[in-house]
């Protein structure tokens, strides 16, 4: 359902070569049902066995999204500016599960599992390929690694949904201050930039492959059913909502702290090439130093990302939806720091920062 291909820094001419020319096949060993697709060869080098992530033949392949040139505007930058991390604060990031404690927790927690579910059906995941099903957003090992396209399948589907929630909570919100006529104390800002933030995920990876008709399709069902399922359970119960959007996030962070780990390993071969180049998007969003560009200083970047997400949410599944302000942007007494959400794993409790 996907192809991969390599990017490079070149001018747009060049570097549509090279994605022609380096158009490659990741996984050898890939199932003819993963994804529900028949899938066609990329490059005639490869293997017979060899398969390819997209319906579209390698010569037609094309950048999603060049950047519109106009006679006056040279770059765009980014609305929401990325905080940005130290190496010690991504390293430190860890995967961990916040145990359900009331009836809406449970709803939410099993939602998430159902979806992780058809997640792994969806994406060819055999059972080789599980981790330990008693602690499924903790544990990392498994008896047989995933193979790049698989990853980037996952990561591409997991992003494309993970978008939606920070929309629908901060449209909600916004609607309903409009209709309160009062403050809404700095949540709004948060679950938009959260949104946004998780948008841009999704169009560095995009750089990075291109989907088949089959891909398009799920986003869109996903996305339509997801999108109206939360606009009216975040008008029902909020809680809920931060509270499976915690969860969710548990499952990216897990998700993310694995695909290193079998990187570091070397079970991903084609990444850990010191010839293969992150999209610029992702070095000018994350504003990567230099030395500091591989495909895994961007998996610790969206991983420090989506723990981020995971506290804030949890936290916010904690608070009063309509009084209580956002701690996350708010200025304390007595010279209190600010709560960082990335190493909070479960979120932090209401008499902790309100």
């Amino acid at each position: 359902m996907l192809s991969t291909t390599t990017r490079t820094r070149a001018p747009a001419a060049t570097r549509q070569a090279a994605q022609l020319a380096k158009a490659a096949i990741i996984s050898a060993n890939a199932s003819p049902q993963q994804a529900g697709l028949h899938l066609r060869l990329a490059a005639t080098h490869y293997c017979h066995g060899c398969r390819s992530f997209s319906t579209t033949p390698a010569a037609q392949l094309k950048d999603f999204f060049p950047a519109k040139d106009t006679h006056l505007i040279q770059t765009t930058p980014p609305a929401w500016p990325h905080p940005g991390y130290t190496m010690e604060e991504m390293k430190a990031v860890v995967p961990a599960h916040r145990k359900p404690r009331t009836f809406g927790d449970w709803v939410a927690w099993k939602t998430v599992r159902f979806a992780r579910y058809w997640m792994d059906k969806a994406t060819g995941m055999d059972r080789a390929q599980q981790v330990d099903k008693a602690n499924p957003t903790t544990a990392v090992e498994a008896d047989k690694p995933l193979t790049e396209a698989q990853w980037l399948i996952r990561f591409v589907f997991l992003e494309s949904i993970a978008g939606v929630p920070g929309m629908v909570g901060g449209m909600l919100r916004h609607l309903g201050s409009l209709r309160r006529m009062k403050r809404d104390n700095g949540w709004i800002e948060t679950l938009l930039e959260e949104s946004y933030n998780e948008r841009m995920h999704l169009l560095t990876f995009m750089k990075m492959c291109e989907p088949g008709w089959f891909m398009k399709l799920m986003i869109i069902g996903a996305q339509g059913v997801f999108f109206n399922g939360m606009f009216v359970m975040y008008l029902l119960n909020p809680k809920i909502v931060h509270r499976f959007v915690g969860y969710l996030e548990e499952e990216a962070v897990h998700t993310y702290t694995r695909s290193i780990k079998e990187l570091e390993e070397g079970h991903l071969p084609r990444w850990s090439d010191p010839n293969f180049r992150i999209p610029d998007i992702a070095v000018q969003y994350w504003r990567m130093p230099e030395g500091h560009q591989t495909m895994k200083d961007l998996l610790l970047y969206i991983r420090a990302d989506e723990a981020g997400h995971r506290g804030v949410n949890h936290t916010f599944g904690n608070l009063n939806q309509k009084e209580d302000p956002n701690p996350f942007v708010s200025k304390f007494k007595n010279h209190k720091e600010k709560p960082n959400p990335s190493l909070k794993t479960a979120g932090f409790e209401r008499d902790e920062v309100v």
